[in-house]
Formats: C-alpha cells, structure tokens, sequence
C-alpha cells in the first residue's frame, strides 16, 4: 500500500532553507559563493575540506552552501563538517548541535580546552583564542585526511580588516581568500564567503527564521547583548565608519576592497615582499641605492 504518511515536519524545514539558498537569496548568496570558489581556485578536484562550524550564522550558512555545491556535483571532492568545542557552555552547545539537527549538516565534534587556557589573558584573549582555535582545527582536519580547511570569514570582514590595518596597524593588508599554512604541511585554509555581504547572511537568518550563537566563547552569555559585545572594539569602530561613509557613497565598500586589487608599486613609497622591505629610492634614479 502508499505511504499515507505526513510529511516530515524537520524535512520540509531543512528543504525550504535550501530552497531558499539557490532561490531567493540565488544572486547575493550562491553565486557570490560560487564566483569566489572559481575565481580564487578554492577547491580542486581530490580535495577534502574540513567546514569549520563555529556555531554562528556564517559558518552555518557555508556549510549549507557546501552541501549545495556537492548536490549539484559541480567539484569532485569530499567535505567533514568540522565543529569544535572549545568549552562551550551548555546553552551554546546545544544550540550549535540542534542548528545542525534542524539543517541537516552531519557534523564532527571534538573538543578541546582552549576558554580555559585563554581566561587570565586580559591582553588579547581574543587573539590568542583565535591563535590556538586555528591550531587545532589544523590539527584535527589533518588527522582526518584534510588538506584545506575553510573557515567563514565574508566580504564584510575582509574590507573592515583593510581599514583596521590602515588606521590602527600602519600598513596595508588584507585578509586574503586562502592561505599555505605555515605550521601544517601541505595544509590550506580557504575562505569561500569572501564574496558574500554580511548584511545578506542576516537576510538569510533572519528568512528561515534561523536563531544562531552570537560569538564563539565562554562569554557568550555577555555577547548576546550587542551593546555589550562590540562596545569601544575596533573592529565595531571600522563599521560604524563603513556605514557613514556608505552613507554619502554607496559604492565605499567595493572600493575599499578593489584597493587592495589595484595596488601601484609605483606610487607606494615602500613595501615588503616575503620579509624584505623594498623602498622607491633604491631604484628611484635607475640604480640599486644602498642603505635606503
């Protein structure tokens, strides 16, 4: 006899968030993604990726992204949802596990004690967090047989790190789309969401009436207001000046971003290349300069 049976509630849901992906959101999401994964050769054929799910809307939102990609079997390669518990508080834990229920991502947990190495820095815990995070993602994507892992860094990221470095690093860089590890051999990390706006990964959330973890600590409790999470932080400085700006030229954000594609060697009164500064006098007058 035929199934008479009801739909899956939880099926349905997890559809309708796809759907909504390659549908809805096709232009500002899936074929940003898409374009970054062509245009910066993130992935080859042969690959295996550790997706790196933090337990916020980005990481989220990539791994579905990788789950589209593979369905329609653009790549000849293989994934591990990678999730990593740092010391998650038990709200948060089950949160990030529950999201991923409801998603359908099958992920791989393992855990690790970095919150409680990270507590009695009053310096920089969240560099130093950051630091030892990547470490061991490295380390456990490698021991599953991965050779890049990608993280959910998005194009918002990308420009507010440009200005950051101007204004309070004196120097001019960017957060670029992939990386050799230094530290792990014949290991890549990968950023697929270079492309996508922030303000459409919220869109998307916000769509399928999606409720993620706001910040990937211990201290999330205290992050969930955002008041609290990003008062007197440099990086929520660098947005507020983004968004005035914005403001009088709709165009700030590309350009910020494509300045850092359109560099002049020419004009820069010097730079560094693989450690070594180079100055515009050493050649300045057709001849190497010594001691400039």
């Amino acid at each position: 006899m035929p199934d008479k049976r009801k739909p899956d509630a939880a099926g349905q849901r997890q559809r309708e968030v796809e759907r909504s992906i390659v549908k809805k959101f096709r232009k500002e999401i899936w074929c940003k993604f898409t374009k970054a994964i062509n245009e910066y050769q993130l992935i080859q054929d042969g690959d295996k990726v550790a997706v790196c799910i933090s337990g916020g809307k980005d990481s989220m939102l990539m791994a579905k992204l990788f789950q589209e990609i593979l369905r329609h079997g653009q790549k000849n390669f293989e994934v591990v949802y990678l999730v990593m518990n740092p010391g998650y508080n038990e709200e948060n834990r089950k949160r990030i596990q529950d999201n991923a229920e409801l998603l359908g991502v099958p992920i791989t947990v393992f855990s690790s004690q970095i919150f409680d190495a990270v507590a009695n820095d009053v310096t920089s815990p969240c560099y130093l967090c950051a630091r030892m995070r990547r470490g061991h993602l490295y380390h456990q994507a490698k021991e599953l047989g991965c050779n890049k892992i990608a993280l959910g860094h998005h194009f918002d990221d990308v420009i507010e790190t440009i200005l950051m470095g101007m204004l309070y690093g004196a120097q001019i860089q960017t957060m670029m789309p992939k990386l050799h590890s230094t530290n792990f051999e014949g290991m890549e990390l990968i950023r697929p969401l270079y492309l996508i706006r922030e303000e459409d990964i919220i869109h998307w959330a916000a769509y399928n009436d999606l409720h993620f973890i706001r910040c990937a600590c211990r201290f999330t409790e205290y992050c969930e207001n955002e008041d609290n999470r990003e008062k007197g932080a440099k990086r929520y400085e660098i947005k507020e000046l983004i968004r005035q700006l914005r403001q009088t030229n709709p165009y700030i954000e590309k350009n910020i971003f494509r300045s850092v594609e359109n560099v002049n060697l020419s004009t820069i009164i010097a730079y560094k290349k693989d450690g070594v500064k180079h100055h515009f006098l050493d050649t300045y007058d057709g001849e190497e300069q010594s001691g400039k």
